[in-house]
């Protein structure tokens, strides 16, 4: 039986890059502000570990984001398919990222997918030429995540 998952990324502004995220890849931020007003009312959880992000309550460093189209929990809104993770991590981000996101573009193609990013706040990084294979743009996400847009 395959396993489910999600991909964790550390950051250090979770919802910030949780939102660029989301619109890059036009997926859902999920929004726990249900399970997180149960926490609160029940006392299982301080005041001081929520803050508010986008006018929803958010857990403290962490924020995720689900495709749209795979199931999902009702209370707490956290995916159940496609999801990633982001939390924040005392450590700036240091070398190469070894595990990286591939983002292909659509009909419109990769001129557009590559300036829609670079308008969410991407940088191109170089062009990687394979000749009649085609061609795709290193970029770096706003933490300087590196990923490919192909």
């Amino acid at each position: 039986m395959a396993l489910s998952w999600k991909l964790v990324v550390d950051s250090t502004n979770a919802p910030v890059l949780a939102d660029f995220w989301a619109a890059a890849l036009e997926y859902r931020v999920e929004d726990p502000s249900a399970l997180i007003d149960q926490l609160l009312a029940a006392g299982h959880l301080p005041p001081q570990a929520v803050v508010e992000h986008d006018g929803h309550k958010i857990f403290r460093g962490l924020a995720g984001i689900r495709h749209p189209e795979d199931p999902f929990d009702e209370t707490s809104d956290v995916g159940h398919g496609r999801r990633l993770l982001f939390q924040d991590v005392p450590e700036p981000k240091a070398g190469k990222n070894r595990l990286h996101i591939d983002i292909h573009a659509g009909p419109a193609g990769l001129d557009a997918l590559v300036a829609r990013l670079e308008k969410l706040g991407a940088t191109r990084v170089r062009e990687v030429d394979q000749g009649p294979a085609g061609h795709w743009w290193v970029m770096r996400d706003p933490e300087g995540n590196e990923f490919c847009a192909a």
